[in-house]
């Protein structure tokens, strides 16, 4: 007799919702599709989520808590935590596609609470490093996070025209000395 396990039934929708969304995004991805991934009956999908746009957000709330989780930020090693940010979009390239979707598809929402809280987190991080000596103030912090992440997903967000610019073996070692370039306190001139 087959149990019930609601949460592997979940986790296994966020896994196919994961990969149909990374391919087709919101807009071209389809419920049935994404129930046959995940071996589940269509209707099922909105026992969990409130169709598949509650899913897509579900979906785009988790990679954000997995990152901040998996990648916390060290704001007197930003240019450590860049690399690791890197590292983590180049093992899970699926991620980043969802990623681009996500941004293509809700360029107009508000931020989620639970991006603005990290983003807000991670800028006082760096701000307590300014005080503390160890990044430049020559920026403000929030320019410095930004900066610090779009250096960290470069690679991602080009074509392979841009890629093959750089070998895959030195494209993290280009990142992390952009950063630490970026972020270290200059020393004054004499004068």
């Amino acid at each position: 007799m087959a149990t019930r396990d609601p949460d592997r039934k979940r986790q296994q929708l966020m896994e196919a919702a994961l990969a149909e969304f990374a391919e087709y995004g919101v807009a071209g991805a389809r419920v049935d599709r994404l129930a046959k991934r995940a071996g589940i009956s269509p209707g099922l999908v909105y026992s969990f989520f409130a169709g598949k746009e509650g899913l897509f957000e579900a979906v785009y709330e988790a990679i954000v808590e997995q990152t901040v989780g998996a990648v916390p930020i060290d704001a007197d090693d930003l240019p450590g935590y860049a690399g690791r940010l890197h590292d983590a979009a180049a093992q899970h390239p699926q991620v980043m596609r969802f990623l681009s979707w996500y941004a293509l598809e809700r360029a107009e929402r508000a931020m989620p609470e639970i991006v603005a809280r990290s983003m807000a987190d991670k800028i006082a991080a760096i701000e307590a490093a300014q005080r503390r000596g160890s990044v430049t103030r020559d920026k403000p912090a929030g320019e410095i996070l930004a900066l610090v992440l779009a250096l960290a997903n470069m690679w991602q967000q080009h074509t392979e025209d841009v890629r093959q610019l750089v070998t895959a073996e030195q494209r993290r070692t280009t990142i992390t000395d952009a950063v630490r370039s970026l972020i270290t306190p200059q020393e004054p001139a004499d004068g």
